[in-house]
């Protein structure tokens, strides 16, 4: 029985199997090792895990690279007892597939994994390589596990298809992010003699309004709009009995199309002036579950793909080979995802996964069980046409 006929049994259940394996950030190895291993059992010309713990596939020789990419970190679950049904049951109701990761996105990286695999049995994948990933820690480091990935194999794809969850929507782009990181600095006293200190929190507070204010201004200027938000406050004390000698906010600036790295730094020196503060890129560090280190600079702008692109016609004509219609609408992610390398790159980019966004670190995520086998074929349609 050729792989066409086994497609929707096999990939479901593979999907399955993956949800069923916790894999929260730093501790993806049972995925990755799975993956691997699904991947040797569907005739992967190479399947390894690379230096990082990304799970990495290679089926095809040829010069051009199509590399299709999907994490395989999900966030955590604190409240499984609340859930319909168990989150790493992976249990299917009314046609939808449940538990942590269904859409964020074990899902897409079961399709991807078999799309390729579909794709030679269908001869699409002659000379072309490509390259399937399920990448370590992306909820909290975009881009950085495959920036990774790409050094240590010396690879340069030609076109990326990032599986995020889009409702097997083809998505041609997504907002910026830029995190940051503001600290006060003040003197340290007894709390009974505050007078003789200066209280860093205080110092922080009409920073807070400021930002506020940022982010009312930001949305007065239309639709799309950026936006910031404080995401995080924490102060340095000597007791519970001092002043505060150090406080520390941490914010998430998103961007639309248009806005700069030079607009991002003017609003933080804005945020700062006249305080006893100082600002930077909120730098983040995570140690892979291979103890891999990860550096992630957390300052991307906004990208979309250029319309006259060889991967956006591809991608219709693959949409309606699958689909029997051509694509009604396109999105654009509010969200950040992998992409950021590969366009930070030059490398054309676009979206494309089973699931609804919405529903991503949710409790009850589920996703539609025929968008994922949809989504497979998608794929291998997108690599006849590239």
């Amino acid at each position: 029985m050729s792989l066409s006929e086994r497609l929707e049994k096999e990939l479901i259940e593979f999907a399955r199997q993956l949800v069923r394996l916790q894999s929260y950030s730093d501790n993806e190895g049972a995925v990755a090792e799975a993956v691997v291993a699904k991947m040797r059992e569907l005739g992967y010309d190479e399947a390894f895990i690379d230096s990082t713990g990304n799970a990495v596939g290679f089926i095809g020789g040829g010069e051009r690279l199509i590399h299709f990419d999907s994490h395989m970190d999900t966030v955590e679950v604190n409240d499984a007892e609340a859930w319909l049904l168990p989150p790493f049951a992976a249990e299917i109701k009314e046609g939808r597939l449940y538990g942590r990761g269904s859409v964020d996105m074990k899902s897409a990286l079961a399709a991807s994994v078999y799309g390729a695999a579909l794709a030679r049995e269908l001869g699409y994948a002659k000379d072309k390589r490509i390259c399937v990933s399920g990448s370590v820690c992306e909820e909290y480091c975009d881009g950085e596990n495959i920036k990774m990935m790409y050094k240590e194999l010396s690879l340069r794809p030609d076109f990326v298809v990032i599986c995020e969850p889009s409702d097997n929507v083809i998505t041609l782009g997504h907002k910026g992010k830029a995190q940051m990181r503001i600290r006060t600095h003040g003197l340290s006293a007894h709390g009974s003699a505050p007078e003789k200190g200066i209280n860093a929190v205080y110092e922080m507070a009409e920073i807070i309004g400021r930002v506020e204010a940022l982010n009312k201004r930001l949305t007065d200027e239309g639709s799309p709009h950026g936006t910031i938000v404080l995401s995080d406050i924490s102060c340095v004390t000597a007791s519970l009995n001092a002043v505060p000698s150090e406080a520390e906010i941490y914010l998430d600036r998103r961007l639309v199309l248009g806005e700069t790295e030079e607009k991002v730094r003017a609003e933080m020196e804005e945020l700062v002036r006249g305080k006893r503060a100082s600002w930077e890129i909120g730098t983040l560090r995570r140690t892979s579950w291979k103890g891999a280190p990860l550096v992630y600079e957390p300052l991307h702008m906004a990208w979309k793909l250029d319309e006259e692109s060889p991967l956006f016609s591809a991608a219709n004509a693959a949409y309606a080979e699958t689909f029997g219609k051509a694509p009604e609408r396109y999105d654009f992610w509010d969200f950040g995802t992998n992409a950021v390398t590969p366009v930070s790159m030059g490398i054309a980019t676009i979206g494309f996964g089973p699931g609804e966004y919405k529903l991503a670190h949710m409790r009850d995520e589920n996703c539609e069980v025929e968008k994922i086998t949809d989504a497979a074929k998608f794929y291998a349609a997108l690599i006849g046409r590239l």
